[in-house]
């Protein structure tokens, strides 16, 4: 089973920028279309950016579109997620996951992003 540890979380004024990781175990990573997701306090984990096991194909949440940039580099098995222009209201824990779901949870990274 692939295990994921996602950092690089913090606290950041409004209008600040922050860059997620994503660091997958196993040697199967470079296969998968990886999923980046964000569950803020009282709400539902929701898809935030998804990219293509070769990078060249990335879509986002309407929310986030224009001001995060999904990527990888599969030769370190690792998501990254480059979070700029932040906004309160991206205030959440941000995970890293294949769309199926299907990988186990990592423990996420907080972002707080205040006003």
């Amino acid at each position: 089973q692939v295990q994921v540890v996602e950092s690089g979380g913090g606290l950041v004024q409004a209008g600040g920028s922050l860059r997620l990781s994503c660091a997958a175990s196993g040697r199967t990573f470079s296969t998968y279309r990886m999923n980046w997701y964000r569950q803020a306090p009282g709400k539902e984990r929701e898809f935030v950016a998804t990219i293509d096991w070769s990078g060249g194909n990335a879509d986002y949440a309407d929310s986030v579109k224009g001001r995060f940039t999904i990527s990888r580099d599969n030769a370190k098995n690792t998501l990254y997620l480059q979070m700029n222009s932040l906004k309160p209201e991206d205030t959440a824990i941000y995970y890293c996951n294949v769309p199926s779901l299907s990988w186990n949870w990592g423990q996420g990274t907080q972002v707080t992003v205040s006003s």
